[in-house]
């Protein structure tokens, strides 16, 4: 896959236009991300839980209040979500090894099985979409996403959920 170029500002692209641009990317992506969050019904835990565990699974460990900052939530909103997933055994608290007074959230096996699970279910589901795509939109998707990439200041060569 071919590097990504730096991002430049667009002079040639008037303010409305980019403004109008920008508006319509917003819009796509919060539908695209509600049609695949329909593949977490799957699992039985509501979005708030999941996108925790994801925080904790590719974040972690980290203390609940990294945790309730990461999500932008109170700690005592996280506490709960915290207490649902050890429930169902999805995440342990650990003594922080270099401070025993503070806990750290780790997420178990268990925990890291199902989020994989459900990343892909959604990427399954996204990459049926892609299929009936002719090629040429098919191609520009793909390097729609190299240029979203740059623009999110990830490198493209990134595998890693976000």
């Amino acid at each position: 896959m071919p590097t990504p170029r730096r991002a430049r500002p667009v002079t040639a692209v008037p303010a409305a236009s980019r403004g109008a641009v920008a508006d319509r990317l917003h819009s796509v992506a919060i539908h695209l991300l509600r049609r695949l969050r329909r593949e977490d019904e799957a699992e039985g835990l509501s979005a708030p839980r999941l996108s925790a565990l994801s925080v904790i699974v590719f974040g972690g460990p980290l203390t609940l209040g990294e945790l309730a900052a990461a999500e932008q939530v109170r700690p005592p909103t996280m506490s709960r979500l915290v207490s649902a997933l050890e429930r169902d055994g999805l995440v342990r608290r650990e003594a922080d090894a270099s401070d025993r007074r503070s806990v750290r959230l780790r997420a178990t096996a268990k925990g890291e099985r199902l989020l994989a699970r459900g990343r892909a279910r959604r990427v399954e589901t996204l990459a049926r979409a892609l299929e009936a795509l002719e090629a040429t939109d098919a191609r520009a998707v793909q390097r729609a996403v190299e240029v979203l990439e740059v623009v999110l200041g990830r490198d493209a060569t990134h595998r890693g959920p976000s």
